[in-house]
């Protein structure tokens, strides 16, 4: 059995934007603010945008030549030549075991603080709410792959409807003056600002994640080497325009003294533009967002440890595809198993750092120094689509990648160090499979002798 190609460029931008959008914006603005201590953190969500566009264009690259199921996974395998292609391939495996549920758990939990709008829970509240979503996320998933886009298409109207609202709100209802550029430009030449910077744009990127989720799903997008690098950019454009309107529709309404101290500040925003009805309408809105965007993370997830098992190069259980659906059921409940474990050990802020270190250098990193061993290598005639000003994306976006791990501070190590453990158990498991392959090849080269029944040797 295999995967069908049955998902159009629609659904495909549908689902990367609901993956990016998801409860990021709404529960990273007041983290944003707080770094700043000013009006310019909107300058960390352009550098969010920035970042997203030139990694767009290694992903589109990549994906275009190479759509297949589990992204990065396969973009390893063909950059890097033989037993580096394998550790790469299986350090990003290794590395979206773990962070994969993480993101999933996170984003749980930022559902929760928007529904303690309604009314405070206590601890084990929390978690049931959060569990309880994860389970809902699974029950619509265990389902065929065309059905998913049309029901992605749904959420994905109801993320810009939302999104709208609280973006015409804002600007209609002005009280708030918004300053972006410091009188003399002194602020940007500080020390103070690029460290601001650099700590805030680890929760601007986190909110822009997403744009590459249609190349976990490359087999199963139609028109591949079109659709992906159009999907991508459609999504990038179009959430950079919504993140930005929407930062300056809330500081329109909400001083950025006041907005910082808030978890759930679109309710608050919407509270001051409309009134508290409105504001707990707006907070239902924003938890469908975050449930839209699980909905998107999870799937697309759910497709890499199916892809490298199909491949020989993971656990044979997560190959396996449901008997009449057609989706790797076992993979996609790991995630989804994995995930409610996290709920009970995470700080969101801590977390969302956490995730990035862990991805930068496995991930982002290796892919834009992948594309340039592929173009020196194969060539640039059989790419379906080639990234503009080549190689200046790469070169910038590695660069900016080195800027956002430094910033995560402690988390960086971990990161690196979850990254040196994959090395020690891929050598431990090539290992075991060598020792493994001649034993078998010993026994098949000295079969035991048989002999009739009631004879002995």
């Amino acid at each position: 059995m295999s995967l069908h190609r049955r998902l159009s460029l629609l659904q495909a931008t549908a689902i990367n934007m609901i993956d990016m959008v998801g409860i990021g914006p709404f529960v990273t603005l007041p983290l944003v603010i707080g770094y700043f201590h000013s009006p310019y953190y909107i300058w960390a969500w352009v550098l969010g945008a920035g970042i997203a566009l030139l990694d767009g264009c290694i992903w589109s690259e990549l994906g275009a030549a190479y759509p297949l199921a589990g992204g990065t996974y396969n973009f390893h395998k063909v950059a890097y030549p033989g037993r580096a292609g394998r550790l790469m391939s299986f350090l990003f495996v290794w590395q979206t075991s773990i962070q994969a549920p993480l993101v999933v758990a996170s984003g749980a939990l930022g559902f929760v603080k928007y529904v303690q709008y309604f009314a405070p829970l206590g601890f084990y509240g929390q978690k049931g709410v959060a569990i309880g979503l994860i389970a809902v996320i699974g029950l619509l998933l265990y389902r065929r792959i065309d059905s998913i886009g049309r029901l992605s298409v749904a959420l994905w109207v109801g993320v810009l409807g939302t999104i709208g609202w609280i973006i015409i709100g804002g600007f209609t209802h002005a009280t708030v003056p918004v300053t972006l550029f410091p009188t003399g430009g002194g602020d940007f030449l500080s020390g103070a600002f690029w460290t601001a910077l650099g700590a805030a744009s680890v929760k601007t990127i986190y909110s822009f994640l997403g744009y590459y989720n249609v190349c976990h799903l490359g087999g199963e997008i139609r028109n591949p080497g079109r659709n992906i690098p159009r999907s991508i950019f459609l999504s990038i454009a179009g959430i950079s325009l919504l993140y930005l309107c929407l930062n300056w529709a809330v500081a329109y309404v909400v001083p950025w003294q006041e907005a910082q101290h808030y978890d759930f500040i679109a309710s608050i925003a919407v509270e001051r533009m409309y009134g508290p009805g409105a504001g707990r309408v707006a907070t239902g809105l924003v938890l469908w967002i975050a449930f839209a965007s699980l909905f998107a993370v999870v799937l697309g997830y759910s497709r890499v440890p199916y892809a490298a098992a199909a491949d020989g190069a993971f656990f044979p259980a997560f190959a396996r595809l449901h008997p009449t659906k057609d989706f790797p059921y076992v993979s996609l409940l790991f995630i989804l198993g994995l995930a409610v474990v996290f709920t009970f050990f995470l700080s969101l802020k801590e977390t969302i750092s956490a995730i990035l270190a862990m991805r930068i250098l496995v991930q982002f990193v290796a892919q834009g120094v992948g594309v340039l061993l592929l173009r020196r290598r194969r060539g640039t005639r059989d790419l379906p689509w080639k990234m503009p000003l080549y190689p200046l994306p790469v070169i910038v976006s590695v660069a900016i990648w080195g800027f956002v791990l430094w910033s995560t501070g402690e988390f960086a190590l971990w990161g690196i160090g979850i990254a040196a453990l994959g090395v020690l158990v891929f050598g431990l498991t090539e290992k075991w499979m060598r020792g493994r392959g001649e034993t078998i090849a010993l026994r098949e080269a000295h079969p035991p002798q048989t002999h009739p029944p009631g004879l002995l040797p």
